[in-house]
């Protein structure tokens, strides 16, 4: 699939975007072309993603949760999305955002796991290396459930001094109906 843009600048495969120059024109300068071409494109995507810490371990603390939850939101804005809530516990987080569709999900969760583990083991918040585990859940909601998901991502401290956070997140694969091997959800700490 093709999309129509100047000199097959851009060439669309499995929803991928991918660059072929032509001429002497530049990557920017194609993204601006292909940009003016999708102006009348419009979108209401509405995604909570939950990722954990390695190892499911208890390492964001109190101290400088806020301040993580900060970082994430700057990384997820200067992305072009729009931050709802985010909040979560020491051992994983829940960020609920309007999605752009001018990045893929894949894209958006490597850099804000990327950038806030570099962010954290820079400031030297944890001791050791501080990694998020591989991988991540993604659930898209309409709006008339934006709401129910604030208020639920917003009371995590509440929702999980009732339910732990493996039980969670297994019901929320369930929910969305979302095939999945045991085996993979969680690494367990070797």
């Amino acid at each position: 699939m093709t999309c129509p843009v100047r000199d097959n600048i851009f060439v669309e495969k499995r929803h991928k975007i991918s660059f072929r120059p032509v001429g002497n024109i530049t990557l920017s300068s194609a993204i601006e072309i292909y940009h003016r071409t999708m102006a009348n494109t419009y979108t209401q995507l509405y995604i909570q993603f939950v990722f954990a810490v390695q190892n499911r371990i208890s390492l964001i603390k109190p101290e400088w949760e806020q301040h993580l939850h900060k970082y994430i939101t700057g990384i997820v804005q200067n992305n072009k999305h729009k931050m709802i809530v985010i909040n979560g516990m020491e051992d994983h987080l829940h960020l609920f955002i309007g999605f752009h569709t001018t990045q893929s999900i894949a894209d958006l969760m490597q850099v804000v796991k990327g950038k806030s583990s570099e962010w954290i083991n820079d400031q030297k918040l944890v001791k050791g290396r501080f990694s998020w585990q591989e991988g991540y859940g993604g659930f898209s909601y309409g709006r008339s459930q934006l709401d129910r998901v604030y208020k639920y991502i917003a009371n995590q401290k509440e929702h999980h001094a009732k339910m732990s956070f493996k039980d969670e997140y297994l019901g929320l694969l369930e929910k969305f109906d979302v095939q999945y091997d045991k085996r993979y959800i969680f690494k367990e700490i070797e």
